[in-house]
């Protein structure tokens, strides 16, 4: 009933809404009161519930609809949605299914979409697979028809808000002291050094740990497949990021393009990702 009532509700919404323009999201909010206080069945519901369905319509226009209240979780990493009824979470290392869904696979469409318009890709049934990245620096895969079978795939691994230090994994028991001064000596050094592991593994965390050691006084550059790095400490820091074919013609942009630009750019360093599960290279 509640499902039923929702979409209702947003359809009421999407009919009233001005689309022909930019709308501010004080606008879109004033609609939405008068779409709550205008329906009957919600005439004597309580003012706790209107709230949260306040909160969920503006959530649903402007926001990355029901997945919008795992992104503000800080104790959610990783987002899994295995089409319009099935969304799993990661917390504390542990995969569980989340209660919500998305009301219909159209606005599941809706949501990837305008993840991947943000980052200038493109997704659809030519090129049904898109890499690409939230505001807050969270990395996302989506697949869609014709290749993901059973409704849109969507995968959002989410990163500290803060870049993990030497320090902080030291405490936490993922390295030893002993070790840590090693590779702190080799970063300075000017060794090259390869991270590798499977998904999930800590990968781009140890790099962004160890680039806290770099010299200030050198220039480094990032290259990456999709822009996921906190580089720590590196006041002279270029980032490139590669990119895909798009629908007006662009070509591709791939990581041998931007390794061979970047030994223009007069690099100390170069450090880079490729891909979710393959290694991550930090080279001199």
């Amino acid at each position: 009933m509640k499902h039923e009532l929702f979409s209702d509700l947003r359809q009421s919404l999407m009919d009233e809404l001005d689309l022909s323009r930019e709308l501010a999201d004080e606008e879109v909010l004033e609609v939405i009161d008068r779409v709550i206080l205008g329906s009957e069945r919600l005439q004597y519901a309580p003012l706790e519930d209107k709230i949260l369905l306040r909160q969920e319509l503006f959530c649903s226009v402007r926001r990355l609809d029901v997945l919008q209240e795992l992104l503000e979780d800080n104790t959610v990493t990783e987002i899994m949605v295995n089409g319009p009824d099935d969304i799993f979470i990661e917390r504390d290392g542990r995969i569980q299914k989340w209660e919500k869904k998305f009301t219909s696979r159209e606005k599941l469409e809706d949501v990837i979409q305008q993840i991947v318009g943000k980052c200038n890709r493109v997704i659809n049934e030519s090129m049904p697979m898109a890499d690409a990245r939230l505001e807050g620096g969270a990395r996302v895969h989506a697949v869609v028809s014709p290749v993901a079978l059973d409704g849109p795939i969507l995968t959002i691994r989410r990163f500290p808000d803060s870049p993990v230090t030497m320090e902080k994994l030291i405490e936490l028991g993922s390295i030893t002291s002993a070790c840590a001064d090693c590779l702190i000596k080799l970063v300075k050094a000017k060794y090259s050094i390869l991270i590798g592991g499977g998904t999930g593994s800590g990968k781009t965390t140890f790099l962004n740990a160890l680039s806290a050691y770099i010299p200030e006084d050198e220039r480094l550059i990032t290259i990456e497949d999709n822009a996921e790095l906190q580089i720590q400490g590196a006041p002279n820091l270029v980032r490139l990021e590669a990119k895909s074919a798009n629908a007006q013609g662009g070509p591709d942009i791939t990581i041998r393009d931007l390794i061979k630009a970047a030994l223009r750019m007069r690099p100390d360093r170069l450090s880079g990702i490729s891909g979710a599960t393959s290694p991550i290279s930090l080279i001199n």
